[in-house]
């Protein structure tokens, strides 16, 4: 349990976060708040040749008021030995991921329509990514500002593409060398991002979701090894399992994908081998409310 500790306390702290947004309720056009579990056996990790079994379980916030939207979520990720915690642990490492988006709509602000061709809004979004991992390799220490502006795109449901810069630092520790890295800034570097929620047909039940990123080179990491553009793609398939519960949106299940290439800017096709790109089937499951 004391493994736990540090990685369920942040969870709780981001639960309270998450709390916080949705408590004003009379304020939001529209919120959604959910619990997910997904697992898969085949995650991967840089510098680590083998297939990696994982639990995930998060915490997912998305509202809408007055002036934009908001986006939150925090996954806490327990892998198995495979990806151990310390050097000669046969105990699993355990990560905490969170990410915060807040994009402000143009046209809600101004008063003025910024609609064009398939686009039918125009934001300016910014926000973090963190996250803590015990492992025994790199125990990441990641901290991330982002900033740029986002196109609302014309379909049903959403798809939001934007244009981020990133300001990462990392400041890791190894359990093999027991060297601790002074935090390292990166170069600043841009991000092509979407997301999407998409309905697939009228009242299947069925809906298409998940993000893309295409991150440029950081440049070099903090060992001053040249670092190399990431392309990450998450998707899932979900259904809306309203005809059992009785309640739309509540309880859905899916299947889910992600590959990421070069993961955290690793290259594949360097030392970090192949485990620097990851094929991951997952089995996916929220709860709404």
């Amino acid at each position: 349990m004391h493994g736990l500790h540090r990685p369920l306390s942040l969870i709780a702290a981001a639960a309270l976060l998450a709390g916080g947004l949705a408590a004003p309720a009379q304020a939001a056009d529209w919120s959604d708040t959910s619990i997910g579990y997904r697992t898969g056996s085949k995650y991967a990790e840089p510098f680590n040749g083998k297939d990696i079994a994982k639990n995930i379980v998060n915490l997912n916030h998305a509202s809408g008021y007055k002036y934009g939207s908001n986006f939150f979520n925090a996954d806490l990720l327990l892998s198995d030995k495979i990806d151990p915690a310390g050097k000669g642990s046969t105990n699993g490492a355990q990560e905490v991921y969170v990410v915060y988006r807040h994009t402000l709509d143009l046209e809600k602000a101004t008063g003025s329509a910024f609609k064009f061709g398939p686009v039918r809004g125009v934001g300016l979004t910014a926000g973090f990514d963190f996250n803590t991992k015990t492992d025994a390799g790199y125990n990441s220490k990641k901290r991330m500002v982002v900033a740029g502006p986002t196109l609302m795109m014309d379909v049903p449901g959403f798809l939001n593409v934007s244009l981020l810069g990133l300001w990462e630092s990392n400041a890791p520790y190894s359990t093999f060398t027991g060297v601790s890295t002074p935090r390292y800034s990166y170069d600043t570097h841009p991000m092509l991002s979407a997301s999407w929620g998409i309905p697939l047909g009228k009242d299947t039940g069925f809906s298409f979701e998940g993000f893309a990123n295409l991150i440029a080179s950081k440049g070099k990491n903090e060992f001053g090894v040249a670092t190399a553009p990431e392309t990450n793609i998450d998707a899932q398939i979900m259904y809306d399992m309203a005809a059992l519960t009785g309640s739309k949106g509540k309880f859905k299940i899916g299947l889910e994908y992600q590959y990421w290439k070069n993961k955290f800017g690793n290259d594949t096709a360097g030392a970090a081998g192949k485990g620097a790109t990851a094929r991951t089937p997952m089995l996916r499951a929220e709860y709404h409310f």
